[in-house]
């Protein structure tokens, strides 16, 4: 087999979309004679651990090598902070600390990397960011070690939709930072074709061939392993699975719904809103608030399996971006998993990479992300064909071409030719 050393942050037993795009591809490099080596983090306070994505991970045969860092808060945290908390420390951090605030568990990593490579032989190492200080760091080993370094963004770096530059001087040294690293490293893999046309009107030396393109996915094993859950009534069940943080809410569609029920009281009765993840205080506030109680189940935080048999079992699924021109490169993991499951999507979203993706798929209402009025409009319309049992159905090829099995491929094809290649 071919070995591949791995450098992931986030890892189980952490949670949320972010892990599991490295989860998966480290859980399908072995079909393809790939073993991989994953450096990630010891215990440390974070909001969401999956223990379900924990034990895929110990299952799937994946060597696991955890490194601790100078990290104050290693307790686990059970509840997601306020919108203006993670703003407000947020911005400290990247204030404070350039890239990220996770420099501390790179430089480890890094010296773990060292120490591993000098053991064993690796065919090459596979970098998922963010956080991109772990890029800065082990583009280091390459000289020392001759090996071929892959990089994978996940998100943009300066042109994060949640990047914040208090002065030029960050933007100008993030900007640096970054240009060392992509000079340095042999191949570059981005989750959308924004992140690959920034990249390349940012760096004049990157050629078009130098980024592939493998966007988010599902997991078909995944879905093969849940069973629906009855319905316990005709109500037409609308789920969100996620976080909301910074300009990402519910408050729209609660305010939609509330709209709703004052205008055409007898189909609000028929819709009920869940939301899988931590529902901040400011959104339980909201709904009591605008007395919607009866309309709303709050789920709370499920473990990956659990989710994804709520998701099979509702109705319709929604997703909502903020109007804002950085949201544009976003293309949230969770959407990805929403095609997994071929149900129709209530989609409140800006212009951009989002909207194509849902777009292709088909089988979608569209609104813009605030726009009160038109959502409860288009959960008329969705009510009315939900009735009549008309909802539409996506375009299977499209669903198929995110189905994480065939990524991994993509991505073990970009090794091996690459290596051939030497």
């Amino acid at each position: 087999m071919f070995k591949v050393l791995v450098i992931a942050y986030y890892f189980p037993p952490l949670g949320l979309s972010g892990v599991q795009r490295t989860l998966k591809f480290t859980k399908y490099f072995k079909k393809y004679n790939w073993q991989p080596t994953v450096i990630t983090t010891g215990k440390l306070r974070y909001f969401a651990h999956d223990e379900y994505l924990m034990k895929e991970a110990i299952d799937s045969g994946t060597t696991i090598i955890r490194t601790e860092s100078i990290n104050p808060n290693k307790k686990i945290t059970v509840r997601m902070p306020s919108s203006f908390i993670m703003k407000f420390f947020g911005r400290v951090s990247k204030t404070l600390f350039i890239p990220d605030n996770k420099i501390f568990w790179s430089k480890r990593a890094t010296r773990k990397a060292k120490k591993l490579l000098k053991k064993e032989n690796f065919d090459a190492i596979f970098i998922t960011g963010p956080p991109f200080s772990s890029m800065v760091s082990i583009v280091k080993l390459k000289e020392k070690f001759d090996i071929p370094i892959f990089i994978d963004y996940r998100d943009s770096w300066i042109n994060n939709q949640f990047r914040f530059y208090p002065t030029p001087y960050h933007k100008y040294k993030h900007k640096k930072l970054e240009d060392s690293v992509l000079r340095k490293v042999d191949r570059i893999t981005v989750v959308n074709r924004q992140i690959k046309e920034n990249l390349l009107k940012t760096y004049k030396f990157l050629k078009f061939n130098d980024i592939d393109i493998i966007p988010h996915g599902y997991d078909p094993d995944d879905f093969d392993k849940v069973i629906p859950l009855p319905k316990e009534n005709k109500k037409l069940i609308i789920t969100h699975s996620g976080i909301f943080y910074e300009e990402i809410t519910p408050k729209y569609l609660l305010k939609a719904l509330k709209q709703l029920s004052k205008e055409k009281p007898q189909i609000a009765a028929n819709i009920e809103l869940r939301f899988i993840g931590h529902f901040k205080r400011e959104n339980q506030k909201l709904v009591k608030r605008l007395k919607l109680e009866s309309f709303v189940k709050e789920l709370g935080y499920l473990n990956h399996l659990e989710s994804v048999r709520q998701i099979i079992s509702s109705d319709i699924l929604w997703l909502m971006l903020p109007n804002t021109e950085k949201m544009k490169n976003v293309s949230p993991g969770k959407l990805f998993e929403y095609f997994g499951t071929k149900k129709p999507i209530l989609a409140s979203l800006p212009d951009g990479t989002a909207k194509n993706n849902i777009i292709e798929y088909g089988a979608v209402f569209l609104t813009s992300p605030n726009d009160i009025t038109e959502i409860k409009n288009a959960l008329i319309e969705i009510h009315n064909l939900y009735i009549s049992d008309n909802l539409p159905t996506p375009n299977i090829e499209f669903v198929e071409k995110h189905n994480r099995i065939k990524l991994t491929e993509q991505l073990v094809k970009i090794f091996q030719f690459y290596l051939r290649a030497e």
